[in-house]
């Protein structure tokens, strides 16, 4: 996707009041729109909020009664750019329904990525069976055709949700590297293929934190033909002044995929293995599970954060 039409797609001007999703979904090119808006939406949260650049490299839209931060090109800032060109390879992937997952990762030492400090996954379905919604929340759940109200509404919670969490984390430290790695739907994704900004990734077989990792479920939205779930995953003591019933399950089990989230072919598992356990020493075989295509950023983000 050319940069100008990302700039259609994410770019906000300070003064606009219109709504940021669409509204109404009615087809599929509707609801690439909506969820391409809430996944640049959902790091630009992320971005704006973990401090990761200055005000300068975000615009506003507003979404009921919040006002958010969106990502936009920054030429004072050429770090934002880094960020644009993931959402850009993302974008692409999304359109061409090969994207399985897009997860974020922040870790502190260049040679050792694996000894991470946050972790955003941001997993993707496509469907045609009809809009379901699923906060992860005990309170919160109920299923719906596609009502573009009742998506408006499970898109502000999980951005209300994500806001929440972003104000409650911890302080990042001051030498944080960003990355991002694309995994990929295996059956209908070319083994050549890899998106704008991307290259062929290494496979990680695990994940490690300092601490013991905690599991936190921002939400699912689904439209009918498409779907995004947003988890994040970091230190327990990061976020130990947080509600507890908002957003954590209540214990850690097994990591289901690559320390990541459940594929596709395990999904009739997911309710055994909802969360992830980040193993610390050792790693059990892999050999059973089929290795999946990963893509990862040809340059990773160093912000200048002192």
């Amino acid at each position: 996707m050319a940069t100008a039409q990302l700039s259609r797609s994410i770019r906000i001007h300070k003064a606009s009041k219109e709504t940021i999703f669409p509204s109404q979904i009615t087809n599929e090119h509707e609801s690439l729109i909506m969820v391409k808006k809430l996944f640049a939406t959902s790091i630009s949260c992320i971005t704006y909020l973990r401090g990761l650049f200055p005000e300068s490299s975000y615009g506003e839209r507003h979404l009921d009664d919040l006002t958010l931060k969106i990502l936009r090109e920054d030429k004072k800032c050429p770090g934002s750019l880094h960020i644009i060109k993931w959402i850009q390879g993302c974008f692409d992937a999304l359109e061409k329904r090969y994207l399985h997952m897009a997860v974020l990762t922040l870790y502190t030492n260049p040679k050792e990525p694996e000894k991470v400090t946050e972790i955003y996954q941001f997993k993707f379905k496509y469907t045609k069976e009809g809009a379901t919604m699923d906060f992860d929340s005990s309170s919160t759940s109920f299923e719906s055709g596609t009502n573009s109200d009742d998506i408006k509404k499970a898109s502000v919670l999980l951005i209300r949700k994500l806001y929440i969490l972003m104000q409650n984390l911890g302080p990042l430290p001051n030498d944080v590297i960003l990355t991002m790695k694309l995994h990929y739907y295996n059956a209908v994704t070319p083994h050549d293929y890899q998106p704008p900004g991307f290259k062929e990734g290494v496979n990680s077989h695990f994940l490690l934190f300092e601490g013991e990792p905690v599991n936190l479920q921002v939400g699912l939205v689904s439209t009918g033909f498409h779907s995004m779930k947003v988890k994040v995953t970091t230190e327990a003591t990061r976020v130990s002044d947080l509600e507890n019933n908002l957003f954590q399950e209540s214990s850690t089990t097994e990591i289901a995929h690559q320390g990541l989230d459940c594929d596709e072919e395990e999904e009739e598992c997911d309710n055994h293995m909802q969360r992830m356990n980040f193993m610390h020493s050792q790693q059990s075989p892999e050999s059973s599970r089929k290795k999946r295509k990963v893509s990862e950023p040809v340059k990773v983000f160093i912000p200048n954060r002192k």
